[in-house]
């Protein structure tokens, strides 16, 4: 009965065994299924907030998309939510400020010579929705894109503005007549509204960067500097002239104005002299009538004759007469006889 009994006993301990063992590993199945579970669901929120979630940097703004139409510009840096793609996606406007140059133009001045010009230009991006959406529509962000634009602009801008300005009032030694920054007010004047209406932009400052001058314009400025210079050395040589001219004037004026006065003195003397001189044959004719009247005629033929006159004339006709006739004594008595 013991032999019998203690098989039934083993059968009975094998199947108490075997339940255990089954429980035990299906409770650890379990256990499993629900932490991987959760690495999974973890795993999704994970996906989802990296899907959802993205980053705004400085100096740059994130425009959103919604299945390819903008909804809203993002400016602030820091994160930003969104909803994953493909609804929702983001575009980057970089907003930093960017610098373009044109290179060397060759231009035409007012004056008609030809010069090498070259501009540059300091734009970016204004952190404002409608500037970021209009960049973003027309260049689609790209700023190499927009920086190609705007040197094409800029290119044309500089052949236009260049051609109101003498050359002598873009190259001069002398800085007070050099007006480069009014060209460079007219390059942002003409400029700044087209960039911002088309591509969003702001120009901060544009520049003259370089200028030369080519062959042909050194020859020609050069040719007339050279007529300058003889224009004003003619103009000098005028104006020296013209001083010659009023300093002889006011000396021949003067000469004059002093032979006049010596003339008017000479003839004042010479009047005197008359004067007295008539007084002195007035008394010499009223004390003696004939020999004043022989004296008068010697001063006479002592003004008509020279050492070549000959004369044919009667000698017994005044003045000739004293010659050939002395003067009758006056009388005293009978010893003058």
């Amino acid at each position: 009965m013991n032999d019998q009994q203690h098989p039934h006993d083993h059968d009975h301990d094998h199947a108490h065994g075997h339940d255990h063992d089954h429980g035990h590993v299906t409770h650890m199945q379990s256990g499993s299924r629900t932490l991987r579970l959760s690495i999974a669901s973890a795993l999704v929120v994970v996906a989802i907030l990296a899907a959802s979630l993205t980053v705004v940097s400085q100096g740059t703004a994130l425009v959103v998309t919604r299945f390819g139409d903008p909804v809203r510009v993002e400016v602030s840096p820091g994160l930003v939510w969104r909803m994953p793609a493909p609804v929702e996606r983001t575009v980057a406007v970089d907003l930093r400020l960017h610098t373009t140059a044109t290179g060397l133009h060759d231009v035409g001045t007012k004056d008609g010579l030809r010069i090498q010009i070259a501009a540059f230009a300091a734009w970016r991006v204004p952190a404002q929705a409608d500037a970021i959406l209009s960049h973003l529509r027309s260049v689609r962000g790209d700023a190499n894109e927009a920086a190609g634009h705007l040197r094409s602009f800029l290119g044309s801008a500089l052949e236009t503005e260049a051609s109101r300005f003498t050359l002598n009032e873009l190259v001069n030694t002398d800085a007070s007549q050099v007006r480069l920054d009014v060209l460079e007010q007219a390059l942002v004047k003409r400029l700044a509204e087209q960039a911002r209406a088309t591509y969003g932009i702001e120009l901060v400052q544009v520049g003259i960067e370089r200028l030369g001058l080519p062959e042909s314009t050194i020859k020609a400025t050069v040719e007339r500097m050279i007529a300058e210079r003889q224009t004003a050395a003619a103009e000098r040589k005028a104006k020296g002239a013209q001083l010659a001219a009023e300093i002889n004037q006011a000396a021949f004026r003067d000469s004059r104005i002093t032979i006049a006065h010596a003339q008017e003195e000479a003839s004042a003397v010479e009047a005197k002299a008359r004067t007295e001189a008539a007084a002195i044959y007035a008394k010499a004719h009223a004390a003696d009538p004939e020999l004043y009247a022989f004296l008068r005629g010697l001063d006479t033929l002592e003004q008509i004759i020279t050492s070549g006159t000959r004369l044919v004339l009667r000698t017994d006709a005044a003045p000739f007469k004293s010659l050939v006739e002395a003067p009758v004594a006056p009388a005293t008595g009978g010893a003058g006889k």
